[in-house]
């Protein structure tokens, strides 16, 4: 009786999974449409539990801007300009709640997809970043949760620059940019990852990183800049450098990955760490 290949066996052979161009296609079809359904059942969550989650992101930026204006005899409060407005800022909402249920059922399909061409060596690494990727979204969201309080006070606070001014918000907007920056946070959390995957597929060695750590951490802020919705200091600092932290840790990693590693084995190495008359990209 033949034996059915298994990808995920310890002694596969990557040239049993081949496939002809529309193989391919049609496993990519397949992903693609459960990557549709998770999105849908996602958002269908969102849908049914809008109301407890959007409370909870709304009355947490309530407090925290009350807790700035009323000692200034100042007021806050939301308002709805158009009566459509609210069907779509469900709509909107459940959609990102979606998207965070779905996504790693999506990283599981792409895994899936690319796993069959990969032999059981270059496997093992990719296998051990799913729950550190968890983690650390969960990480990033968690820095987050602690930050948005600090900058809704930051930004009320300019109030006093106003007199006779009130705060009147859109309905939604705050709910929105919580969300937004839990995202953010937990997106740039994945930095690490990155770096220890170009280590691992020999893309960069951890002697090019560590020589050019400082133009890394000036990319890093940077980065925390573009990715945090309010773009206020203190969301901005709050991600760069936890975000740092890790880089350096998983520099780290990389270097005990890549131990016994020649400097020719990398594809980006510096040219310093070559042997006489070797070059490289």
């Amino acid at each position: 009786m033949l034996r059915r290949p298994n990808w995920n066996s310890s002694d596969h052979d990557p040239e049993e999974f081949r496939l002809s161009l529309v193989g391919h296609l049609e496993e990519l079809r397949k992903r693609v449409i459960r990557s549709l359904v998770f999105l849908i059942a996602g958002f269908t969550v969102g849908w049914w539990f809008f109301k407890p989650l959007f409370s909870l992101l709304t009355d947490r930026a309530a407090v925290a801007v009350n807790a700035t204006l009323k000692p200034l005899g100042k007021t806050y409060s939301e308002v709805s300009l158009h009566m459509p407005d609210l069907f779509f800022l469900k709509f909107k909402f459940s959609a990102y709640i979606g998207l965070v249920i779905a996504l790693p059922f999506i990283v599981v399909e792409l895994w899936n997809f690319i796993a069959p061409g990969l032999k059981p060596s270059e496997q093992k690494p990719f296998k051990r970043l799913a729950p550190a990727s968890a983690f650390l979204f969960l990480l990033g969201a968690f820095f987050a949760w602690l930050v948005l309080p600090q900058a809704f006070s930051w930004f009320a606070a300019y109030i006093v620059e106003f007199s006779d001014v009130a705060i009147t918000q859109e309905v939604g907007s705050m709910a929105m940019l919580s969300l937004k920056t839990l995202l953010a946070f937990g997106i740039g959390f994945q930095l690490p990852l990155v770096v220890f995957v170009l280590g691992a597929l020999n893309l960069l060695s951890a002697q090019t990183l560590m020589k050019y750590w400082r133009h890394a951490a000036v990319a890093i802020f940077f980065l925390a800049g573009a990715i945090t919705p309010s773009n206020d200091p203190v969301s901005m600092l709050a991600i760069a450098i936890p975000m740092t932290g890790l880089f350096a840790i998983s520099v780290v990693a990389v270097k005990h990955t890549q131990k016994g590693r020649p400097p020719e084995a990398f594809l980006w190495s510096d040219p310093e760490e070559l042997p006489a008359g070797n070059d490289s990209v």
